[in-house]
């Protein structure tokens, strides 16, 4: 059987338990665990902190990479630190336990919310959840501008893949346009080929969110809310027809009668319409919510 040797610091760390925990004099503590009283008091005055903080540059920015090649990347950025300094820090830094690799988001830039000054500017979108009487998951697909807070689009279904995404958008493009950027998160469906290759063909630039972050998108999630409040969290839905009538329904009655703050207390079709036709969007201010009495939560 081999006997582990252990390091001054290793005893250190026993005697300072031994004096912690059963309240026994340092002398005593260091007999046991053979450390001289001079080793006890010394403090050491060298100072790892440079040489960690590059270690962890380097592991984060190549994590399957070993010591040599880090070690040889220091030097060639004129970092001559002892080999044996640095493998000590890479050792106790446990950086030779090879880390697993997984695939990573792009570092994300903050993009300040601004109201665009016209239509078509900037889009957000965003994907909203809930599930049938039977159980199945549906998905809720919003799309809104930036500029007077109008729907676009809010589109249902089963499933919502990447090309879903892109059909949805290739139909808008026909009936309103393309915007300029468009906002969102970093879900599957947006960063995608099928969806940034589409926004690549059409000159639209993608502004997304950085993880964790979803004010930075504050437009979609405050629709979301009300879109919840008034739909998702308020009716029972039997198939996917009867939540893509309601949710029609509800964005024409919210593009036309809902007052928000932001827009001087005037609804998004009243701020800025998107056709001269829509100037009579008072014709319309009659609608009410009898459409829904059929599907209410008892």
């Amino acid at each position: 059987m081999v006997k582990k040797v252990l390091r001054p610091s290793d005893k250190k760390v026993r005697a300072t338990y031994l004096i912690k925990e059963y309240s026994i004099p340092i002398v005593r503590a260091c007999h046991i665990v053979d450390l001289s009283r001079s080793m006890w008091y010394y403090q050491s005055k060298r100072d790892d902190s440079e040489v960690i903080d590059k270690l962890t540059e380097l592991a984060e920015a190549y994590p399957t990479r070993g010591f040599d090649e880090y070690h040889l990347k220091m030097r060639r950025e004129g970092l001559i630190w002892n080999r044996k300094r640095v493998l000590r820090v890479y050792r106790d830094m446990n950086l030779k336990l090879r880390r697993k690799h997984k695939k990573r988001l792009i570092k994300r830039v903050k993009q300040p919310l601004e109201t665009p000054s016209g239509l078509n500017e900037c889009w957000s979108m965003d994907f909203m959840s809930d599930v049938l009487t039977d159980g199945r998951k549906v998905r809720v697909f919003n799309v809104i501008d930036d500029c007077n807070r109008e729907a676009v689009v809010i589109d249902a279904g089963l499933s919502y893949p990447a090309r879903a995404v892109v059909e949805t958008l290739e139909n808008l493009k026909e009936e309103i346009g393309t915007p300029k950027y468009v906002r969102c998160d970093n879900g599957p469906e947006f960063t995608s080929k099928a969806f940034m290759n589409w926004c690549t063909k059409n000159h639209i630039e993608i502004k997304y969110t950085q993880p964790g972050k979803p004010m930075q998108n504050g437009y979609i999630e405050r629709f979301n809310r009300f879109f919840r409040e008034d739909i998702l969290d308020a009716y029972y839905f039997n198939d996917i027809y009867q939540l893509q009538k309601l949710s029609d329904n509800w964005r024409e009655d919210y593009n036309f009668n809902h007052p928000h703050k932001s827009l001087g207390n005037k609804s998004p079709k009243e701020f800025l319409p998107r056709f001269d036709e829509e100037f009579k969007f008072f014709i319309k201010s009659g609608l009410n919510n009898n459409y829904l009495s059929n599907f209410k939560v008892s």
